[in-house]
């Protein structure tokens, strides 16, 4: 992920001549977007991450090791082939790393305190691969973060919770280009 934010992300922008977007993230993309705007460099107008990862808890690694017993005895490939065109690739280069040992000191909260853009962080309550305190965690290390918290969501907010989040995610933009930024 710090790769992602800090080579590929700003070669990505720098490519297609965006400057200062609101960038929005889910699970891990959320978590490169919050490393990105924590960089000296970054310029963004804000953050929209969507059921990020601040650190590693015990109830995401138990159902990362879920997914994979699915994946291996049920139909779980099956149905997640309708969204990879390489789903085994796609699978197991999540499950692989989110089960590494090596994976479980990775914590961001020490870079959070560094982003100067707006940050809404938008997390389910049922969110089977992180806690309320990954969004909770983001908004103690900066006061100034809004956060999100739906109910009868899961992991995935855009899918579980549309509409909530399409108006969340609207009146962040505007409340941003608001104060003058482009985004």
């Amino acid at each position: 992920m710090y790769e992602e934010a800090r080579v590929w992300l700003p070669a990505v922008l720098d490519a297609l001549g965006i400057e200062r977007p609101v960038l929005l993230g889910h699970s891990d993309g959320a978590s490169i977007a919050l490393i990105h705007g924590a960089l000296p460099a970054a310029r963004i107008a804000g953050i929209i991450a969507l059921a990020p990862h601040i650190n590693v808890e015990q109830t995401a690694i138990d159902n990362i090791q879920r997914a994979k017993a699915a994946y291996e005895t049920t139909d779980l490939r099956v149905r997640l082939a309708r969204y990879h065109d390489d789903v085994d690739s796609a699978f197991w280069g999540w499950n692989r790393i989110w089960l590494d040992p090596s994976l479980r000191s990775w914590n961001i909260e020490g870079l959070l305190s560094a982003i100067r853009a707006p940050i809404l962080a938008i997390q389910g309550r049922g969110d089977e691969y992180g806690t309320l305190e990954q969004v909770e965690g983001i908004r103690r290390l900066v006061p100034s973060a809004a956060t999100l918290i739906l109910e009868d969501c899961g992991h995935s907010p855009h899918r579980d919770q549309p509409a909530a989040v399409t108006h969340a995610v609207t009146a962040f933009v505007e409340n941003v280009a608001a104060r003058g930024d482009s985004a």
